[in-house]
């Protein structure tokens, strides 16, 4: 009587496991993690203006202009390596092709190009650094420009 009694709760026992599991749900979850710097650089200033001045149209060189901006690393760690990367300003054509908008005719544009020196480094902390930010613009761009002022603004940002 023992047997059959037993036989009878296993396989009402497997029936019932049979029906849970195929009405069982599943759920991914998605695990993730971000491990942050030891270092933590900043600029000291929230603004520069890289300003070509006047431009003759007669001329026959480039325009250069030049501009500095300083930062200080901090952190627990001795030392900091930072990145420094730019986007290509509100009216670019593309990667590296930069252009300022002329202020008054909004159709008009005056394409130039940045460049960040050093961009990235190892520097100890706490030593103030300095960032060089130098922009051409070709004679063969400004010759027959629309007469005025132009202007963009980029983001230049420094990590971490």
């Amino acid at each position: 009587m023992k047997t059959v009694l037993f036989r009878i709760a296993v396989i009402l026992s497997i029936l019932s496991t049979a029906g849970v599991s195929s009405a069982a749900n599943t759920y991914g979850l998605f695990v993730s993690a971000t491990v942050l710097s030891k270092s933590n650089c900043k600029f000291n200033s929230a603004t520069a203006t890289l300003n070509f001045g006047s431009l003759n149209p007669a001329s026959t060189g480039n325009a250069t202009a030049s501009t500095s901006i300083t930062f200080i690393c901090r952190g627990s760690a001795a030392n900091a390596t930072y990145n420094i990367t730019q986007n290509y300003g509100l009216y670019n054509t593309g990667p590296n092709a930069n252009r300022m908008q002329n202020t008054i005719v909004l159709t008009q544009y005056l394409p130039y190009t940045v460049s960040l020196s050093p961009f990235t480094a190892t520097v100890p902390k706490n030593a103030t650094q300095t960032l060089t930010i130098s922009g051409t613009i070709l004679a063969t761009d400004y010759e027959n420009a629309y007469v005025g002022s132009y202007s963009d603004t980029i983001v230049i940002s420094l990590n971490p």
